[in-house]
């Protein structure tokens, strides 16, 4: 059996969808999902913030994918999550980390955290796979309701370029990793097949729409105000750093997705024709 914690996130969902073809899974999250999980999986409502929430879940699994589902990473104490699934005798473990940690490992919120999230992995003794994902192309989900109403999208740094990445790509790795002996003790980046900038993801939206989508540029000060709803403080700041100005290595393109998988990593386009539902 296997146990994906984060179930009812942008990796969590399509994650189980690939594993219930084949696989006993149990899908946990803080709440019972809106939508039906797929036929044979089951729900387990647990809080990783409360390990001991985990414990009776993780009886009888042989793997665990780690996600905090949304949680604050600073909440969590993965050294007790990692007792509790070697007390339940899961023998692998697949973290949903960060590229921050590579390329951000000084600051706190993004290297700092994730780092002690990995360690707490490295040094559990369980086989481990470690995915370190960029920014997600699913964070245009942000624009879905101002495209809907105004067909306009706002965001700061409009023409800097990053290689956002399709869940669905993280989560068909993840599925290989929790399945395959040969992904033990490897750490892979995820990252899309090239740079897009905002100004183009809205273009794309567009696009697929039949529809011109209006392209706002914010004002930094203006873009963390807006993260400020929905995003810790001491995140926000180097997020922007990294949106803004990123380093060499948060704009290369990862190969691992194609190695991995056997095929290249998705494009933005591919993703927003999947989702489209929600510009609409």
């Amino acid at each position: 059996m296997i146990v994906v914690t984060g179930a009812t996130g942008n990796v969590g969902r399509p994650l189980v969808e690939a594993l219930a073809a084949g696989e006993q899974v149990t899908a946990v999250s803080r709440r019972v999902p809106d939508a039906a999980l797929p036929e044979g999986v089951r729900h387990g409502q647990a809080d990783l913030t409360d390990p001991a929430s985990l414990g009776p879940i993780l009886e009888g699994a042989d793997a665990l994918f780690l996600h905090d589902g949304g949680a604050s990473a600073h909440l969590l104490n993965p050294r007790e999550i990692l007792d509790a699934a070697k007390a339940a005798c899961v023998g692998r473990v697949v973290l949903l980390s960060s590229i921050g940690v590579a390329t951000r490992p000084g600051t706190a919120s993004h290297g700092g955290m994730m780092r002690a999230i990995e360690e707490a992995v490295l040094e559990s003794g369980l086989d481990w796979t470690i995915l370190r994902p960029g920014a997600f192309d699913s964070n245009a989900y942000a624009w879905a309701e101002s495209i809907r109403a105004e067909r306009t999208a706002a965001a700061p740094f409009g023409d800097v370029g990053l290689p956002t990445v399709d869940p669905a790509d993280i989560a068909e790795v993840a599925a290989s990793a929790l399945r395959g002996a040969e992904h033990r003790g490897r750490i892979y980046e995820l990252t899309g097949p090239a740079l897009t900038t905002p100004r183009q993801r809205a273009e794309a939206i567009g696009a697929a729409l039949g529809e011109p989508i209006r392209f706002v540029e914010q004002t930094r000060a203006e873009a963390r105000a807006q993260l400020l709803r929905f995003m810790p403080e001491a995140v926000i700041d180097t997020t922007l750093d990294a949106l803004g100005e990123p380093t060499p290595a948060e704009q290369r393109i990862s190969p691992d997705i194609h190695q991995v998988l056997g095929r290249p990593a998705r494009t933005f386009a591919d993703w927003v024709q999947g989702s489209l539902a929600a510009f609409r």
